[in-house]
């Protein structure tokens, strides 16, 4: 799996994250079954501005064991790299439709429409990550979400 870019933090999810090849659902599972290096959560997370715990708590692992494969040099097991390249994909649309993700965090944060359920409550899975994906199309599409 090739190395995520280093390079500085103003760049956006999908200029940091490009060397992954999430162009469609068959390229993420195949990257997936690869495994991920744990550095590209850690680039991850702080691309996305959230704390490493809470990212760990969304794709079903601590934030320890995930510093346990980075420590003995581990790809990361394919379902939580999956999860995790859904969920870079899902940002990357997310940055694209709301222009930048200060904003994309924010309507996460936010409720549905007569629901106290949010879309952040919707991540903790990757079908949750494909029905938020799914949404944001509707909203680039004009459509109230």
């Amino acid at each position: 799996m090739p190395a995520v870019s280093s390079a500085n933090e103003n760049q956006s999810v999908r200029t940091r994250f490009k060397s992954l090849n999430l162009k469609n659902n068959y390229e993420v599972v195949f990257s997936a079954r690869k495994g991920l290096k744990p550095q590209v959560f850690y680039d991850f997370a702080s691309a996305i501005k959230m704390p490493e715990k809470t990212l760990a708590r969304i794709i079903n692992l601590s934030a320890r064991t995930i510093s346990n494969y980075k420590e003995q040099d581990k790809f990361l097991e394919p379902l939580y790299s999956e999860h995790l390249l859904k969920l870079v994909a899902l940002f990357e649309k997310g940055e694209e439709i709301f222009g930048n993700v200060d904003e994309f965090n924010y309507w996460l944060k936010k409720p549905f429409w007569n629901s106290t359920e949010t879309p952040l409550n919707w991540m903790i899975t990757p079908g949750g990550v494909d029905l938020l994906v799914e949404e944001l199309d509707k909203l680039a599409q004009g459509y109230p979400v």
